[in-house]
């Protein structure tokens, strides 16, 4: 895995919707190219530990990271305004997107934004996206200019009300392979939907990290490998992960 700490330049730093934050850092690819999926560490003065956030686009010039405030470390880091910001990237094993194969991307709340990258290296995916109310929805402009984009939100308030469960039923069968990120629960059903319906998937999974890079023990989660269960590091094995390897 090559990566490297950078000083990026902060372009720009934007509200969203309601507690979720745009980040824009100037960001020259070059020998470092990211892959969609991938994520960057994040250092906020004051804080010890990095803040993991996915990589949402990373397109002409421009690192963007799009990340919901939980926290004092993520509080801080929407106050960023100006100057550089201190960020480890690129990180993690992404989404495998092969030509030729019609994907389903599936994103739910905060796990919407590495989505978008991901479509960019489509070819006509089938986009669909979850928030618990309209207030959360964020993205929908930037994703309906890479295909055709499902919306619901579990009180109906924007797009269908129900599931990305429900959608994924109904248009499975239009599609080679789904990739999703989201919580955990919403990975477990789509996971579920996808073995019923003998479709490979790929899931990204989100845990507490340390280092980022797989020194640490923090991220760890249980995978079956050759029948046997391990456990493996989010930040170094993952972030992304055969569904039908992951222990949920």
């Amino acid at each position: 895995m090559k990566y490297d700490v950078r000083q990026l330049p902060l372009l720009s730093n934007e509200e969203i919707a309601q507690g979720i934050f745009d980040m824009r850092l100037r960001y020259e690819q070059d020998d470092l190219p990211v892959s969609c999926g991938q994520f960057a560490h994040v250092y906020v003065p004051g804080k010890t530990l990095r803040r993991p956030i996915s990589v949402c686009d990373a397109s002409d010039g421009v690192l963007r990271l799009v990340y919901q405030v939980k926290g004092e470390g993520t509080r801080l880091m929407s106050q960023m305004k100006g100057g550089s910001v201190d960020v480890l990237v690129p990180l993690g094993n992404g989404f495998d997107i092969q030509k030729g194969r019609r994907y389903c991307l599936i994103g739910g709340g905060i796990g919407v934004p590495p989505m978008l990258y991901t479509a960019k290296q489509c070819d006509d995916p089938l986009i669909i996206t979850g928030f618990r109310n309209k207030s959360l929805v964020i993205l929908q402009d930037d994703l309906r200019s890479q295909g055709e984009t499902l919306l619901c939100t579990d009180d109906g308030t924007a797009g269908r009300q129900g599931f990305v469960t429900d959608l994924l039923r109904e248009r499975i069968n239009e599609v080679d392979e789904v990739c999703a990120c989201g919580p955990t629960p919403m990975l477990k059903a789509v996971a579920a939907v996808c073995k019923e319906s003998g479709k490979p998937c790929r899931v990204s999974l989100e845990e507490r990290m340390g280092c980022g890079v797989g020194a640490c023990l923090v991220c760890a989660v249980k995978v079956r490998k050759n029948g046997e269960e391990i456990m493996q590091h989010v930040c170094k094995d993952g972030p992304v992960f055969n569904a039908e390897e992951v222990v949920f």
